[in-house]
């Protein structure tokens, strides 16, 4: 229908095999954590973070706003119930700023830990506030005991500290929050993904490896390449840059200016599906996730709301994480069912394991 795939947002987290090696611990198919037909967000207001559907290797989430997905996904994570699991702190972004919500997401790992949620304008929603009343983030010590992070939005939460990120455009933007990244955590990362600033589901996949490995996702045109992003590269020592998008995202003339300030790969598909697979097996050295052999956690989200990469990146950066993928609508791609059948386990005794 086209009010689902219009409202509809999919989100998914998955666990994959185990550390003991027993058969408990290793799926017999490839996990994933799906958020797919729309729900009532009251449903995740009232109990923020308890699943959808539950099986031993999917967990969905499901509802057709994106904040109710982000509570949801930021209490399973960090389900508060003693001082360990409660988050330092959390980021707060407009729903409507999905460029300003992927690059949020590389303080969502370790070393900052601040799951995004989301604003409404000059309002909190309902579940960010039950949310948030939960989660009760104990502060950033590198940001001054900051509880949240407001990323351009006028929103905040009444009776925490916080600390203001702002930027005149989605470059700059991205750049400060790279910046407060490295205040907080004192140290700067070598990665770096750059993504288009026209095309959200291709720069989707970015917040699932920022969130784990706290690179920043910065922003570029399709021939122009801004100079905040310029700046943040030569922050670095010696990038590793990973561009996600074709050459009709992302021009050659990028590319050649991108090719002058570190050592750059293109990682591109036929489509956004194809392209976010291609970032799930793509590894130079330590950088990127290199997921092609069973035994991986998998996201999958919908195209279709692109802040939902941002919701979801908690679950790349915790317990079995892995890379976010893409699907929509009623039937897997051709190209995402070929890739979870290529790194599905194998068995040697229980076909019917782990279903």
């Amino acid at each position: 229908m086209t009010l689902l795939a219009l409202c509809a947002a999919l989100a998914a987290g998955c666990g994959g095999g185990g550390s003991d090696g027993s058969d408990d611990d290793q799926p017999f198919a490839p996990a994933a954590t799906v958020t797919s037909e729309p729900t009532e967000a009251s449903r995740l207001a009232v109990s923020p973070g308890l699943p959808e559907l539950a099986t031993k290797n999917t967990t969905r989430v499901a509802s057709a706003d994106t904040a109710a997905i982000a509570a949801g996904v930021a209490l399973a994570v960090h389900p508060s119930a003693t001082a360990e699991t409660r988050p330092a702190a959390v980021s707060l972004v407009d729903t409507s700023n999905w460029r300003a919500a992927i690059s949020a997401a590389q303080l969502v790992g370790a070393g900052v830990r601040a799951p995004v949620l989301f604003t409404s304008g000059t309002q909190l929603p309902e579940v960010t506030r039950s949310a948030l009343a939960r989660l009760r983030p104990s502060g950033v010590a590198g940001l001054r005991g900051a509880q949240v992070i407001r990323i351009a939005t006028p929103a905040g939460a009444a009776g925490l500290s916080e600390t203001v990120v702002e930027g005149a455009r989605p470059a700059a933007l991205a750049a400060a929050i790279d910046s407060l990244h490295s205040r907080a955590t004192g140290r700067i990362g070598e990665g770096v993904v750059v993504a288009s600033l026209d095309e959200p589901a291709l720069a989707m996949p970015a917040a699932g490896w920022a969130a784990k490995s706290g690179d920043p996702v910065l922003w570029t045109g399709r021939d122009e390449l801004p100079r905040e992003t310029v700046a943040a590269i030569r922050r670095r020592d010696d990038p590793s840059i990973a561009v996600l998008g074709s050459k009709e995202a992302i021009g050659r003339a990028v590319m050649r200016r991108l090719e002058a300030l570190g050592d750059v790969e293109r990682i591109a598909g036929a489509d956004a599906v194809a392209g976010a697979i291609a970032f799930a097996r793509f590894r130079r050295g330590s950088f990127g996730w290199g997921v092609t052999d069973p035994g991986h956690g998998l996201v999958i989200a919908s195209p279709a709301r692109p802040a939902a990469a941002a919701a979801a990146a908690p679950l790349s950066a915790a317990g079995s994480y892995g890379p976010l993928l893409l699907s929509s609508g009623d039937d897997v791609p051709a190209a995402l069912r070929e890739y979870l059948l290529d790194i599905r386990p194998g068995y040697e005794s229980d076909p019917v394991r782990g279903v």
